[in-house]
């Protein structure tokens, strides 16, 4: 608690009376109310002296209060600090990959990319993609890396299949003979000799839609 101004007057009127004025912000410190108490007892009526016990009583009331605003000023404090340190250690998590404990339909925990971090009401919160699968390269005769869609269809630079299939066992696990890609026609007949083979390195596929994670939730980072 604090205040700007607290002005104490005493002095006698016309009538011959004692008197004492002050003038504050209605906020009081203990030590501007012990100013107004020790005045009021230097011009009280000694045949109608105050309850001290009182005053007392009202002087502890004050000092709780200025107490619990303290501690609330504190704790304030200590919350916003902790959120903006959390913040900034969720932040090192920007491009890595996490895990919150949760399993997809296949058993096996949902993993993530995260893109960004963001502090909502005081709650850090992770935005991530969920990685779907990851996928096998495959090299075309030309040495250049093919794009497959998750049937295994092989699609040109504009995204259009080509008649073309890579064999998978699942998503993105390709089928092989030999260390080679199975390549198969139109007609799902292998294609000998295709020319095609494994470039040895995986690639997460993503959701398309972003997700919100509590950063306290997050189980492992990868």
């Amino acid at each position: 608690m604090s205040v700007d101004n607290v002005n104490i007057n005493s002095g006698r009127g016309i009538d011959g009376n004692s008197y004492t004025t002050s003038i504050s912000n209605d906020q009081l410190t203990n030590q501007d109310f012990l100013k107004l108490m020790i005045e009021e007892l230097k011009m009280q009526d000694p045949t109608k002296p105050m309850d001290s016990q009182r005053m007392l009583d009202t002087q502890m009331q004050m000092s709780s209060i200025e107490t619990n605003l303290q501690t609330i000023a504190t704790m304030e404090s200590l919350t916003k600090s902790f959120s903006q340190s959390a913040l900034s250690n969720a932040a090192n998590v920007i491009g890595k990959n996490v895990e919150d404990g949760n399993l997809g339909q296949n058993g096996v925990n949902k993993a993530y990319t995260v893109r960004s971090v963001e502090n909502v009401d005081g709650e850090v919160n992770v935005k991530a993609q969920q990685i779907l699968y990851v996928e096998d390269q495959v090299l075309d005769s030309d040495g250049k890396r093919i794009v497959y869609n998750v049937k295994g269809e092989i699609l040109d630079s504009e995204g259009n299949t080509t008649g073309k299939n890579v064999a998978l066992k699942n998503p993105g696990e390709v089928i092989t003979d030999d260390g080679k890609p199975v390549i198969l026609d139109t007609n799902n007949e292998i294609i000998k000799d295709s020319g095609y083979k494994m470039e040895g390195e995986v690639l997460p596929v993503y959701s398309d839609k972003l997700v919100s994670i509590p950063f306290s939730s997050i189980t492992k980072i990868f």
